[in-house]
């Protein structure tokens, strides 16, 4: 069985990370990249799996890094815990795909995650408190019903393939992308962060996105991180998957 590595009491630095979708080449780019930036831990949410061509070495590098990891939408399709019926038919074609390819190992792994963690000062979900699987925090009233249930001061979500902060003060709910490499205080009142994804980007950059949590400064930075796209792609088509979902990787769409 999948053992996670023993985690450290006190963390310094966190890689936060989403929708890594079974592209173990770009996980890899990314878990480099934060070793390289002294990360100490890492905070996965979810989507471990799905659309890519490597769903068990993706869950069997994290397991061995000592990833959190919360369930996402596509792990738990992947595991026959939810349906299709609401994927379009591209995602739903690569679900059938992930679970007849899946490990037994790996769909243990997959079956034991919990859709809502909590460390220390952070609340982890892949869509929101409210609907962890399903909801998009991409909305004001969204962001509003996931706050009114986080008792952190702060939170992180996936799922939507986008990075941002949101936060909720005194003005009410505020959104802003943020600028790769540029750290942003934590700050008072409730925060937010998307990481964006690391194995299938959404907002028209095909690099990798992820997030670094750094306690000691209180602030959060996201970094993009290029990969060998060809490669998942090659694999990708090898494996049989849908072409459609190994040209997006190429445009970041």
């Amino acid at each position: 069985m999948l053992r996670p590595t023993p985690r450290k009491e006190r963390l310094v630095r966190i890689a936060l990370i989403s929708d890594v979708h079974s592209n173990l080449v770009a996980l890899e780019a990314v878990l480099a990249d934060a070793a390289g930036r002294g990360a100490e831990a890492i905070w996965n949410l979810g989507d471990t799996v799905g659309y890519g061509p490597d769903p068990n070495d993706v869950v069997a590098r994290l397991s061995e890094a000592g990833a959190v990891s919360v369930l996402g939408n596509h792990d738990a399709a992947a595991t026959g815990a939810i349906g299709t019926d609401w994927f379009n038919s591209l995602a739903a074609e690569a679900a059938a795909w992930t679970r007849a390819h899946l490990e037994p190992e790996t769909a243990a792994y997959l079956s034991g995650l919990s859709e809502v963690a909590r460390e220390g000062d952070w609340s982890l979900a892949h869509g929101t408190l409210r609907q962890p699987l399903w909801e998009y925090l991409i909305t004001e009233e969204a962001a509003e019903g996931h706050f009114a249930l986080q008792e952190t001061p702060y939170s992180a979500v996936g799922h939507t393939h986008v990075p941002l902060l949101v936060r909720q003060g005194t003005a009410g709910v505020e959104g802003e992308t943020p600028v790769p490499g540029e750290a942003v205080a934590l700050g008072e009142g409730l925060l937010c962060v998307n990481p964006g994804s690391v194995g299938q980007p959404r907002d028209g950059d095909p690099q990798s996105s992820y997030a670094l949590i750094d306690t000691e400064a209180g602030t959060v930075t996201h970094y993009r991180v290029p990969y060998d796209i060809g490669e998942t792609q090659r694999r990708m088509e090898e494996a049989g998957l849908p072409r459609g979902l190994a040209e997006r990787l190429g445009y970041g769409r």
